[in-house]
């Protein structure tokens, strides 16, 4: 298992995909574990990028400290990181809580990246922020799932679950066993927890204004926890930064293909890439 000690804490880290394309640093989302699937390399970025991610403080393989955390530890350890495995610089791809931490990354460590991709997030603060997790972290865990089915892709209503049962009750399923092997992991929940904490006091928007690198920023057109009013604001405040919406909700990655083809298209400056 790959690990590399970062300001006093054991990230876990995993690389992989083509070694002749360009470094892409891909942080992911809350609650993140690289050992649930289907992760980054299960989709098509590592075919045309060299792609290295990792399990976030507090979660999955890597330490979990003592709290408080903070959105600028974060970033401080996905650039520590980046030192430690001898990458100068490397194009960001932040996925929801993963493009927060971006955000804060590119303020902290401009020099680390290169170009920068926003997706399904928000830059806090006058910006707006992402629906507030820490308040359903509560609930047990069906319920939670259900409760955020119809604000994770606005298009699942009450009656569009209840057209769907079977659909609906697989997709629960699959997330309650995608959890279970690990949920009573020591001081799991206590770095779930710590992480929902950083995550309701991210605020960017007083540094977006000064970010160089081109950014893409991606959303679902039905999103409710990163919503499309909110990607709009992030575009405008940021001086290089191109908009694309997309048909999905807050899982656009993996709802409408297009997605990850302006991703890679962008990052690997393909034919094609108007972004």
């Amino acid at each position: 298992m790959p690990v590399s000690t970062v300001n006093d804490i054991d990230i876990h880290w995993e690389m992989r995909g083509n070694v002749a394309g360009p470094r892409v640093l891909f942080i992911g989302g809350t609650g993140g574990d690289l050992r649930k699937t289907p992760n980054v390399f299960d989709g098509p970025l590592a075919k045309s990028a060299h792609v290295l991610t990792f399990d976030q403080r507090g979660l999955g393989r890597t330490s979990k400290p003592d709290g408080p955390y903070s959105m600028e530890d974060y970033a401080d350890d996905a650039a520590g990181l980046m030192a430690a495995l001898g990458w100068d610089d490397a194009h960001v791809i932040g996925v929801s809580f993963g493009g927060m931490v971006a955000q804060h990354l590119v303020a902290r460590h401009p020099a680390r990246v290169t170009r920068l991709v926003l997706c399904c997030t928000s830059p806090g603060g006058d910006g707006g922020s992402s629906y507030p997790l820490h308040e359903v972290a509560a609930m047990q865990e069906e319920e939670r799932i259900r409760f955020m089915m119809p604000i994770s892709d606005t298009r699942h209503t009450p009656a569009w679950q209840a057209d769907n049962k079977e659909l609906v009750e697989g997709l629960i399923r699959m997330q309650i066993d995608g959890e279970a092997p690990y949920r009573d992991e020591p001081r799991r929940a206590e770095g779930a927890f710590l992480q929902l904490d950083a995550r309701r006091h991210h605020d960017a928007w007083d540094s977006l204004g000064a970010i160089r690198q081109d950014v893409l920023i991606c959303g679902g057109k039905y999103d409710g926890i990163a919503t499309p009013e909110t990607q709009a604001r992030l575009a405008e405040r940021i001086p290089s930064a191109t908009l694309r919406m997309y048909e999905g909700g807050h899982l656009f990655l993996l709802q409408d293909a297009r997605a990850w083809a302006d991703i890679i298209s962008f990052v690997t400056g393909t034919p094609g890439d108007d972004a």
